[in-house]
C-alpha cells in the first residue's frame, strides 16, 4: 500500500527536496514518523529560526528548501522571516501542519483557521489540499510555482491525519525552465546603449539569483558602462573591486537622482527601480532615459517611468551583449577609495572591516546583518565573489543573519561562510548557534557591538533622546560558549587580527565579540 507519506517523500526526493528544516510539534507527527535515512532534518529552536536558516541554504546551494512547520502558532512565529523569503525572492516551500480533519468544525485546539491565509501575501501561493490524496500533487505544484521567475515562497497546510491515508504514487514532470526576452525589446535596448555617450548598468540581487555575475561583468566591459549596484541588496550584484563599479545607490529618492546625473542612459537589471529606504524629499533632478529588465511583471508594473522588458535576467544580459557593437567611448573609472582606515582606540568598525578584508578569501560567503555600518563594510570589505558572495536581507526584518549563515553552511559546505551581525540583530536569533555547533559547522560569527539599536538612535537625529535603544551588558562568548561554540572576545586593537586569523581557521562553529566604537555614524 503506497500511502501519502511514501508517495511525498517520493516526490521531495525527485526535486532533492530530502534536507528538511524545521522544529516539530504534534501537527507534525504524521509527515516525520520513520523518518527515511537518505533526510536530514536540520532543527532550529524556534521556527523563525529554521525558516532563515532554510533561506540562507536555499540562496548558498542554488536549490529549493523545505521547511516544516507547526501549524497555527508556529507558523506565526516563522512569519517574520517568511516575509524575508518573499523579500529575498527566495525558492521556499513551508509544509505546515494542521488539526485532523474530523476537528476542525469545531475549532480546536491547535487547529490553524483559514491556515492558507495567514501567511498572505507574503507568499506566491497557499493551499490545504481538499482531499488526502491531494497532499502530493499540492506539494508538486508549491515547488513549480516556487521556482518560475519571479521565484518566492509558497505555503502547503496538511492536516495530521492525510499521512497515513492510501494514495497513488504521482507521476514525475521536469523543473520548469526560465523565459527570455522580446526579440524587439533587446534591439531597442542595444540601439540605446550604442549610441549613449555615458551609460550606466544598475545591478539587482536577480543577477546573482541566476547565477549570471560573470555574464553580467561581461556586458559591461563589452558595453564600457559604469556600474552602479541597487540601494537594497539581498544578494551580491556585481563584483565590489572591479574597475568599473562606481558603489551602491543611496537608498533615498533624491540621492539616487543625483548619482546618476552623470548618465545619458540606465539600464536597470535584476532590480527595482528603485528600493528606498528613508524619504529626504523629493527632487527636482529628472532621471536619465531608463530601461528596466526583470521577471517580475509587479516590478515592472510599479515603476514610474522607463521602458520595462520582462525576462529573465542572464537571458537578457546574453541577449544584449552579443548584439553591442564595439564602443568608441572609452572605459569609465569607478569609485575611489577611502584610505585605509588607523588603529585606534575603542575600536572603529572601519578597523574591524579593513582588517576583515585582509583576511578573507575571495571565494568567501559573506552574510550580513549591519543595519548601522553598511556603509562602512561596503567601503572596506568589498564582496568580490562571482557567485553569492553575499547574503543579506531585502526586508529588513531583524535575526535573519546569524540563522542563514547556518544554513548557507550546510548549502554550500565547500565555501567558507562568514557572518558580520550586529549586536542588536544577533539577539532575535542568538539559539542559531545552538544549531551550528550541533550540526560542527564551520561558520565564523562576527558580533560588533556597540551596545545599542544604533540604527534607530542614528535615523531619530542628533537632538532626539529615543526610549529602547541601549542594550550595554550582552556577553557573546557566554551565550555563544554554553550553545557549544569556540569564542574569541575583542576589546583592544592589537586583538582583533589575531582572534580572526584563528577564528578563520578553525573548523568549528566560532563567534568572535568585538566591543566597538558605539558613536553614531551616518546610516546613508
Amino acid at each position: 500500500m503506497t500511502t501519502v507519506r511514501d508517495a511525498t517523500r517520493d516526490v521531495l526526493r525527485s526535486y532533492g527536496l530530502t534536507t528538511i528544516f524545521g522544529n516539530p510539534g504534534t501537527t507534525e507527527i504524521g509527515f516525520l514518523r520513520d523518518f527515511p535515512n537518505d533526510f536530514r532534518y536540520v532543527l532550529g529552536l524556534q521556527e523563525s529560526v529554521a525558516v532563515a536558516m532554510a533561506d540562507g541554504y536555499a540562496h548558498a546551494s542554488g536549490c529549493a528548501v523545505l521547511v516544516n512547520l507547526h501549524s497555527a502558532g508556529g507558523v506565526g512565529h516563522g512569519l517574520g522571516h517568511l516575509f524575508t523569503a518573499y523579500r529575498n525572492n527566495t525558492t521556499m516551500i513551508v509544509l505546515a501542519g494542521q488539526q485532523v480533519r474530523s476537528l476542525m468544525p469545531s475549532e480546536p485546539f491547535l487547529g490553524a483557521l483559514d491556515a492558507t491565509t495567514f501567511p498572505r501575501p507574503y507568499v506566491k501561493w497557499a493551499v490545504e489540499p481538499a482531499r488526502p490524496q491531494d497532499v502530493p500533487g499540492a506539494i508538486a505544484q508549491a515547488y513549480r510555482v516556487a521556482t518560475q521567475p519571479p521565484y518566492g515562497p509558497v505555503f502547503v497546510s496538511v492536516p495530521a491525519d492525510d499521512w497515513d491515508a492510501e494514495c497513488d504514487p504521482l507521476p514525475q514532470r521536469p523543473k520548469l525552465p526560465g523565459f527570455g526576452p522580446d526579440p524587439d525589446a533587446i534591439t531597442g535596448l542595444v540601439a540605446a546603449l550604442d549610441a549613449a555617450a555615458s551609460p550606466a548598468l544598475v545591478m539587482g540581487p536577480g543577477v546573482d539569483a541566476e547565477g549570471a555575475i560573470p555574464d553580467a561583468v561581461a556586458l559591461a566591459e563589452r558595453a564600457r558602462a559604469t556600474v552602479w549596484a541597487s540601494p537594497m541588496a539581498w544578494r551580491g550584484c556585481f563584483p565590489e573591486d572591479h574597475p568599473q563599479f562606481a558603489g551602491f545607490l543611496p537608498p533615498e529618492e533624491r540621492g539616487t537622482a543625483e548619482a546618476l546625473q552623470g548618465h545619458d542612459l540606465v539600464v536597470v537589471l535584476g532590480a527595482p527601480a528603485f528600493l528606498y529606504h528613508v524619504y529626504r524629499g523629493t527632487t527636482d533632478l529628472a532621471l536619465p532615459p531608463l530601461y528596466l529588465v526583470s521577471d517580475d511583471e509587479q516590478v515592472l508594473a510599479r515603476a514610474r517611468e522607463g521602458n520595462g522588458i520582462r525576462s529573465g535576467v542572464r537571458a537578457a544580459i546574453r541577449a544584449v551583449t552579443a548584439s553591442l557593437a564595439e564602443p568608441t567611448r572609452s572605459v569609465p573609472a569607478g569609485r575611489t577609495r577611502r584610505p585605509r582606515p588607523p588603529e585606534t582606540t575603542p575600536i572603529t568598525v572601519e578597523w574591524v572591516f579593513a582588517n576583515l578584508a585582509d583576511e578573507l578569501d575571495e571565494n568567501v560567503l559573506l552574510v550580513e546583518e549591519i543595519p548601522s555600518h553598511l556603509l562602512v563594510r561596503r567601503e572596506y570589505l568589498p564582496v568580490r565573489a562571482t557567485r553569492t558572495g553575499l547574503l543579506s536581507t531585502g526586508g529588513g526584518a531583524l535575526g535573519y543573519g546569524l540563522p542563514a549563515a547556518v544554513g548557507a553552511a550546510l548549502g554550500a559546505p565547500d565555501r567558507k561562510v562568514v557572518a558580520v551581525l550586529g549586536d542588536g540583530s544577533s539577539m532575535y536569533s542568538i539559539q542559531g548557534l545552538w544549531t551550528a555547533a550541533r550540526e560542527h559547522l564551520p561558520v565564523t560569527f562576527v558580533v560588533l557591538d556597540n551596545a545599542q539599536y544604533a540604527a534607530v538612535d542614528i535615523l531619530s537625529g542628533p537632538d532626539d533622546k529615543m526610549p529602547g535603544v541601549e542594550l550595554g551588558g550582552i556577553d557573546f562568548v557566554a551565550l555563544a560558549e554554553g550553545m557549544g561554540c569556540h569564542t574569541h572576545r575583542v576589546t583592544r586593537p592589537h586583538e582583533l587580527k589575531p582572534a580572526l586569523t584563528q577564528a578563520l581557521a578553525d573548523d568549528r562553529p566560532t563567534l568572535v565579540h568585538v566591543r566597538v566604537d558605539p558613536k553614531p555614524t551616518v546610516l546613508y
